[in-house]
């Protein structure tokens, strides 16, 4: 599960096109948005797979900000 919130869905993230556009010819809010949709298609991608981490990232607001914000934090430089 680690292995899988630090490196692979950072990696999904970062490998969206949008987000890698964003990245490149915006600004850091513009980049924030477009990270955040990249993330919800990432875990909307991982229902089948692991619905429990799906579940959490629905339903549960502080692991979903914290999610995002690690994801982010990783992400965008």
């Amino acid at each position: 599960m680690r292995k899988l919130i630090t490196e692979e869905i950072p990696a999904k993230v970062v490998a969206d096109t949008a987000y890698q556009s964003a990245k490149k010819n915006s600004n850091r809010q513009n980049a924030r948005i477009e990270h955040d949709k990249a993330l919800l298609r990432v875990m909307a991608a991982m229902i089948t797979d692991d619905t429990d981490l799906f579940k959490q990232f629905s339903d549960n607001e502080s692991f979903r900000r914290w999610l995002t914000d690690m994801v982010f934090a990783q992400t965008y430089v």
